[in-house]
């Protein structure tokens, strides 16, 4: 059950079938998860602040149900900032990817 959200300056409009695709793809980094569980929330054209400076900039928050290894984020990681200069045209350097390990899990009445 992963969750990616994508908040970035950029318009998204265009690219956001491309881009929740990509992220479809970029999720299998992480050993059991697809996209076939991945929910995506993509929020464009925000108002953000990287280093002092509103150039274009993106915030990935990726939340998973359980954990996964260093090695696993740090592939996924690369992913997401590889995605980020594609659909955004936002440099690796402009990105933050934050992940978030969850415990429960609610879906469908119950909990994981």
């Amino acid at each position: 059950m992963p969750f990616i959200e994508v908040k970035t300056t950029e318009d998204l409009s265009a690219v956001a079938a491309g881009l929740k695709s990509a992220l479809g793809d970029a999720i299998t980094a992480i050993p059991g998860k697809s996209e076939s569980w991945l929910m995506v929330n993509l929020v464009g054209e925000q108002k953000m602040y990287f280093q002092g400076s509103d150039a274009p900039c993106a915030l990935f928050s990726v939340s998973i149900f359980g954990t996964a290894t260093d090695d696993a984020y740090d592939d996924l990681t690369c992913r997401l900032c590889a995605i980020a200069q594609q659909y955004l045209q936002v440099p690796p350097e402009r990105t933050y990817v934050r992940y978030r390990e969850v415990d429960h899990w609610g879906y469908n009445n119950f909990n994981f």
